[in-house]
């Protein structure tokens, strides 16, 4: 029944663990309502169209990517996030292309007017940014543009042309407040089917398949809504982030504790003495029973009794009192501060100078340990004080010095500090026979 018990309360406490850990992801996961999703953008810049043009005509100087003329390019638009990560936007842009003054272009004035649907992803926020900054930013966007190219002066001033295909860029941010931000952009556009020059010519059939121009521009974005974050910025805050890993540390003890080391039928998370041995009774918390309180287990004691009647008794064949020795179980213990033994360990020393009598060729490291109330330096003078008497008690008792070796342990820390009743287990002296 003791284990059905303690089954129930291990898988009781491991299912609130994991229902902590899902409450949090939902939380997180709800988080929506808490950042906001639209946001208007207006940019301004220049146009480089790259192909195709009639021989004599160009914009600016085909040589360079980069060759300010004057602003030609506008565009405005509007942007929802789905969730911090991914979005959608539908913008309108405007392009005016002529012949640059001072330059040897023929003259020509062209217009594109332009609607596009992109997706948005939030490379700052997907490559987490925020881990090294909260200012800067990163927007990818990508999607299908269609345009009509308008004549305006030159050969063909009048005629039009609609055409279509895909936009790409990217739009680095820098955030001024948690209203406006301010971005660059990048974005090339190609047409698939463009059959008037960027000039207004005609373009040659083997020319004709595809158009191109590329955008620089700079521009705000003015965050709408009513909350304090807007979706390109919004992060767990750090107190969910803490919470969320204490959860994890916790299940993580709650699994660790469900082990039962010692195979008594308790989980070390529950048991108060997590490495007694198989086989001998132990109490609902794991506790060897010792209702004497002089250190040695009762079931062990009755055998060791029956084994060691008088002082020239002889181990028994069936148990290896060494190794129990050696494991712990005859301790000599000690009230805080003190250095004689309690009352109470006098059967225990005394046992363990009838096994010595006994074996005559054993001999034994007395090991002092203190708790950790005090200094690391006192307590290694307490333990190294607590093993020097209880050894002068056993050459008292007729054990040669000889065959006693003393050794300072200092603080055992294996308890709960703060527990009286724990730190009695740990002020102590134990045996170790070669």
């Amino acid at each position: 029944m003791r284990k059905y018990l303690l089954t129930l309360t291990s898988v009781l406490a491991l299912s609130s663990a994991y229902a902590q850990t899902e409450e949090k992801s939902q939380d997180a996961e709800n988080k929506g309502s808490d950042y906001n999703k639209w946001s208007i953008e207006l940019n301004v810049g220049q146009n480089k169209p790259n192909k195709p043009f009639a021989p004599g005509y160009f914009s600016s100087d085909q040589e360079k990517y980069f060759n300010f003329g004057g602003v030609n390019h506008f565009d405005l638009g509007a942007r929802y996030m789905f969730n911090p990560n991914f979005g959608a936007k539908l913008d309108f842009g405007y392009d005016m292309m002529e012949n640059q003054s001072g330059t040897t272009s023929l003259p020509f004035e062209t217009n594109q007017y332009r609607v596009g649907f992109q997706g948005i992803a939030n490379l700052g926020r997907i490559m987490r940014f925020e881990t090294f900054t909260s200012r800067f930013g990163i927007l990818a966007h990508a999607g299908l543009q269609v345009s009509r190219l308008d004549v305006k002066s030159g050969i063909n001033n009048g005629l039009t042309e609609d055409n279509g295909g895909v936009i790409i860029g990217l739009t680095p941010q820098f955030r001024i407040s948690n209203r406006i931000v301010l971005t660059g952009d990048f974005t090339y556009l190609s047409n698939f089917r463009q059959h008037l020059n960027w000039d207004g010519s005609r373009s040659a059939t083997s020319n004709n398949l595809t158009g191109s121009m590329l955008n620089t521009s700079l521009g705000l974005t003015f965050y709408l809504g009513k909350n304090d974050v807007h979706a390109d910025w919004f992060v767990l805050d750090s107190a969910l982030k803490e919470q969320l890993d204490g959860v994890e540390k916790r299940l993580a003890d709650v699994e660790k504790g469900l082990v039962d080391s010692d195979k008594d039928g308790v989980a070390d998370m529950f048991d108060a003495e997590p490495n007694t041995m198989a086989g001998v009774a132990t109490d609902t918390k794991g506790r060897t029973i010792d209702r004497n309180g002089n250190g040695i287990a009762d079931e062990l004691e009755r055998y060791f009794d029956s084994k060691y009647a008088s002082d020239k008794g002889t181990p028994g064949s069936d148990f290896d009192i060494k190794r129990l020795i050696n494991e712990g179980y005859v301790n000599a213990y000690f009230d805080f501060t003190a250095t004689t033994p309690t009352p109470a360990s006098t059967d225990g020393l005394n046992f363990l100078v009838r096994y010595l009598n006994a074996n005559p060729s054993a001999t034994a490291n007395v090991i002092g340990y203190a708790d950790e109330i005090g200094s690391n330096e006192y307590n290694d003078n307490l333990s190294k004080a607590r093993a020097t008497k209880v050894k002068q008690i056993l050459v008292d008792a007729g054990i040669s010095a000889s065959r006693l070796n003393i050794v300072a342990n200092g603080e055992d820390n294996s308890v709960d500090k703060s527990s009286k009743e724990a730190r009695k287990i740990v002020r102590r002296v134990t045996f170790q026979i070669k």
